[in-house]
């Protein structure tokens, strides 16, 4: 997984309105597509970037899809992000 999808992933605010939704447990898809105003297919798409990201993950029990949160890609990017400070003299 690269940073640049990452980045790309969270670029867009549904896709992180998306994640927040999932902070607080899984969802199923038609879930997360009853809080949004636009279409289920745009929403697939939301789900399937974040999906390719690695940022969400999903598991189908019967004919329900369920997405949940996938934080250690979110860790990494942190951390990525961080050495980006770099070191500061202490003053």
């Amino acid at each position: 997984m690269g940073i640049g999808k990452t980045l790309k992933a969270l670029s867009d605010p549904i896709r992180r309105d998306i994640l927040n939704m999932l902070k607080s447990g899984r969802l199923s898809a038609g879930e997360i597509s009853s809080r949004f105003s636009v279409t289920d297919a745009s929403i697939s798409r939301h789900l399937s970037v974040l999906k390719e990201a690695d940022l969400i993950r999903d598991t189908r029990e019967g004919k329900f899809i369920y997405y949940d949160i996938n934080t250690s890609v979110l860790e990494e990017t942190l951390l990525w992000i961080e050495t980006l400070k770099g070191e500061k003299d202490n003053v």
